[in-house]
């Protein structure tokens, strides 16, 4: 496996896997990975001859009082798991290559990026619609593959590749769980025991709801005794707790098409995101 820091390198190695007409999937991440992304590596061996995995702590994305500074970083470990998985390259940029000094370019993203974590977080999908703009156009592979956990995330970049004419398919990949139901995450570290063993309340919650919504129980009330559940478990500030459509993420009072029901919470300093797709009965 190469390790490649500059845009010039990257792009000679990809034209060198390319020279026999072979095809090149790209799994962009921030490192500290665990079989979240090892899921997306292997999603991706099954699209392309070859897989490019990306690992930048993307600054833009953090917000000013957010853990840019704290989030894991292990490189060496990191590349392990990548070339043990045959991954053919890691791209692995500097700030400086990816943000060169006189960088003045912004990808806003509106409609999909509103709410949800685009409320909590401002600017935080702006950050991300940049990064991953620039990530697929040093690589320019012919798919790219997100994990539907960040589902607001996998909205927005669908969005702007469409929206640019982008010529690479992007493919969403069910979320890794742990066997107690928790989605897999960087930020599962941060969780102390006592919480980590609380925290599949919140899947828990969830799918509970969604087959009550399924059965006819409103949204409203659904989402409500999700509220309840997690606050008697502990979890708190709520962000978020929605019903949304799942390919617009307009938000939804009722459950009459293909929905996504999302929720953001923090237990102790640890912010948990997930989401569940909700079929609609009608």
């Amino acid at each position: 496996m190469q390790i490649i820091r500059d845009v010039k390198t990257l792009r000679q190695a990809i034209f060198s896997l390319r020279n026999s007409g072979e095809t090149v999937a790209m799994v962009p991440t921030m490192g500290a990975l665990h079989e979240g992304h090892m899921s997306l590596v292997h999603e991706a061996k099954r699209h392309a001859d070859h897989v490019v995995a990306s690992i930048f702590v993307n600054p833009t994305q953090f917000g000013p009082n957010e853990d840019l500074e704290a989030y894991p970083r292990q490189e060496a470990q990191d590349a392990a798991m990548l070339e043990a998985e045959g991954v053919a390259i890691l791209w692995a940029p500097t700030v400086g290559e990816m943000y060169p000094e006189g960088f003045a370019t912004n990808i806003s993203v509106s409609g999909v990026s509103e709410g949800l974590c685009g409320g909590a977080r401002p600017g935080h999908f702006d950050g991300v619609a940049t990064v991953v703009t620039k990530l697929l156009n040093q690589a320019q592979p012919d798919v790219a593959l997100f994990g539907e956990k960040d589902y607001q995330q996998l909205a927005v970049i669908r969005r702007f590749v469409r929206d640019l004419d982008m010529p690479v398919e992007i493919v969403g990949v069910p979320t890794a769980r742990a066997e107690d139901g928790l989605a897999l995450s960087s930020r599962n570290a941060y969780l102390s025991d006592d919480e980590r063993a609380r925290a599949p309340v919140l899947n828990q919650a969830m799918r509970d709801a969604a087959e009550a919504m399924v059965s006819g129980k409103a949204p409203s009330a659904a989402i409500a005794e999700i509220r309840a559940r997690l606050e008697e478990e502990g979890f708190g500030p709520i962000d978020y707790i929605e019903l949304r459509d799942a390919d617009s993420l307009e938000q939804l009072g009722q459950l009459n098409r293909p929905a996504r029901l999302l929720v953001a919470a923090r237990l102790g300093a640890t912010r948990l995101i997930d989401n569940i797709a909700v079929k609609s009965g009608a």
